[in-house]
């Protein structure tokens, strides 16, 4: 009887977990997915920091809680992405999307790694892919996705309709806004090109050297020349040597 009580109370401690086959004591799936959750989770907070190596632990653990937990295959393809490892990289897109092919967060991953490694076309069918899902929280990351890599491919008229699709969704997306001014300088609508720019400067983001030079290129067509003048001392003033800087002395 004691045995008996003591077998009972352990049960009742332990909640889900359940004998298998003289094996030891098993999980239960419920549980151990949140475990491989938290676990994910935490390798995206160290992949965000480029901590890869204290991701891959986490990622480790992850799929020893539970080994077919989508999301952990995802996150591991972008730290393999960033350490180059294309192969094991694509290999675990892949597993993501075969273990939950609704997964727009996968799909944008798969299509973000796609795009970088000069696959660009293959890339959009992803970001397609994600929009899909009516349930899809961030939709508007992957229209800008697709719109940055349809330009990357030299799909100027995909691009725009794509950056546009992201800014109804999102008006104030800064890189969305920047990709609309870059378009439109390059199909010579320097008003277009000002208007979203000056959008973009509203968000508040620190602008770099190749902003300031385009900011410089776009007030010169615009005839502008105290904005010109003053886009050129910040760029001369805060990055001397940058190229862009070298371009503007040029006169390009």
């Amino acid at each position: 009887m004691r045995l008996l009580s003591y077998c009972l109370l352990t049960l009742l401690l332990i909640g889900c977990a359940s004998r298998d086959g003289g094996n030891g004591v098993q999980q239960d799936p419920s549980r151990a997915q949140e475990s491989a959750k938290i676990h994910t989770e935490l390798a995206g907070m160290y992949y965000e920091r480029a901590k890869y190596g204290f991701a891959l632990e986490e990622l480790a653990i992850a799929l020893k809680k539970d080994s077919d937990y989508a999301p952990a295959y995802s996150v591991r393809g972008l730290v393999n992405m960033a350490l180059l490892e294309d192969e094991q990289a694509e290999r675990d897109f892949k597993h993501s999307l075969d273990l939950d092919e609704n997964s727009s967060a996968a799909h944008n991953n798969y299509g973000w790694f796609l795009c970088q490694r000069g696959r660009e076309m293959e890339s959009v069918k992803q970001f397609m892919a994600a929009v899909k899902n009516p349930l899809y929280a961030t939709p508007e990351k992957a229209f800008l996705n697709a719109g940055l890599c349809s330009k990357k491919a030299g799909k100027m008229s995909e691009a725009e309709g794509y950056l546009k699709r992201a800014l109804i969704m999102q008006p104030k997306m800064p890189e969305a806004l920047l990709g609309m001014a870059e378009l439109s300088f390059a199909k010579a609508d320097y008003a277009g090109a000002k208007s979203y720019f000056l959008r973009f400067t509203q968000g508040g983001a620190e602008l770099t050297a190749a902003n300031l030079l385009l900011a410089i290129r776009i007030e010169r067509k615009m005839g502008d020349r105290n904005s010109e003048a003053s886009y050129k001392v910040q760029l001369r003033k805060r990055f001397p040597d940058s190229r862009e800087t070298q371009l503007m002395l040029s006169g390009e």
